[in-house]
């Protein structure tokens, strides 16, 4: 008997205002409650490529027009829909946050759904309070002494057990073993704790992904310019970078960095804040064939 296999396209539109990192969410799935993103099958006989199959549910779903977008990742894991198997083409949009011309779309924090990535006022209490606690029973649960050391190896690479280093970078990672040992919703390990709101499908999977790839990204190309308007205080990048980041940066050795790469040019122009003015910058895309890499080497 064949397999009915769709080809879907999802599309992880990220914007960045009041200095949080928001991705775009339209009600429905499964539950039907759940946030979901943007997405739809792809149709090989009207749309001429994947992108844009891409661009055209984004825009019948959120009414909003995408400029740049880059290939993702593709997700098809056996049981991501129950009616059939799905092979999802995900992509990552970025944009300058505006109101969706639909009313029941609408723009999420990304840390209402990871609120163990968010270390921006600290440590997150979960942590230490539910996430180490969890992980360590899941070590201790292991049947042999072979797994019980490769748990632990994969405990302290992606959440810091034992005192390591928390990995920013590693956000699927995380989520994944969360997933496992049944500390998020979408598990089908029983839980009586589950961090994070819920997303319909695997689609917390896919923006763990995003978020992954876009806290890399950051070291190496500009994309945190894609989110800020054409000119911009030297605060609002560093804002914008942090809210990407999920921590805090130390300012003058932000700024230095900045300046040293050569990223930003003064416009001339001042913007009046609560204190004194500040002064406006731009982005130099001259930049990008000065250097192999043109983003930002946060420390």
């Amino acid at each position: 008997m064949p397999i009915d296999i769709a080809v879907a396209l999802d599309a992880v539109v990220a914007a960045v205002s009041d200095d949080e990192p928001r991705v775009l969410v339209r009600p429905g799935g499964d539950p039907a409650s759940d946030d979901a993103l943007p997405a739809g099958p792809f149709d090989p006989e009207t749309d001429a490529t994947l992108d844009a199959g891409l661009r055209r549910w984004v825009t019948e779903q959120a009414g909003l027009e995408l400029g740049h977008i880059e290939q993702l990742y593709t997700f098809g894991d056996r049981g991501r829909d129950a009616r059939r198997r799905v092979l999802s083409v995900a992509y990552l949009a970025f944009v300058r946050e505006s109101e969706p011309r639909v009313a029941s779309v609408g723009w999420r924090a990304w840390y209402h759904y990871f609120p163990w990535e968010d270390w921006r006022d600290g440590r997150p209490a979960i942590v230490d309070e539910v996430i180490h606690p969890a992980v360590d029973a899941w070590i201790a649960a292991a049947p042999d002494a072979d797994e019980r050391r490769r748990r632990e190896r994969r405990a302290r690479r992606t959440v810091g057990l034992r005192g390591t280093v928390w990995n920013d970078t590693l956000v699927l990672e995380r989520y994944e073993l969360l997933w496992e040992i049944g500390l998020v919703a979408e598990s089908p390990i029983p839980g009586g704790v589950h961090l994070g709101e819920r997303m319909a499908f695997d689609h917390r999977r896919i923006v763990a992904t995003a978020l992954g790839r876009v806290r890399g990204a950051l070291r190496w190309r500009p994309l945190v310019f894609e989110l800020l308007p054409p000119d911009f205080t030297m605060a609002q990048l560093q804002k914008t970078v942090e809210a990407l980041a999920g921590r805090r940066l130390h300012t003058p050795n932000f700024r230095r960095l900045v300046e040293d790469a050569g990223l930003i040019e003064p416009t001339g122009a001042w913007r009046q804040t609560t204190g004194r003015p500040a002064a406006l910058v731009r982005f130099r895309p001259e930049a990008t064939t000065e250097r192999p890499d043109t983003g930002i080497a946060i420390r």
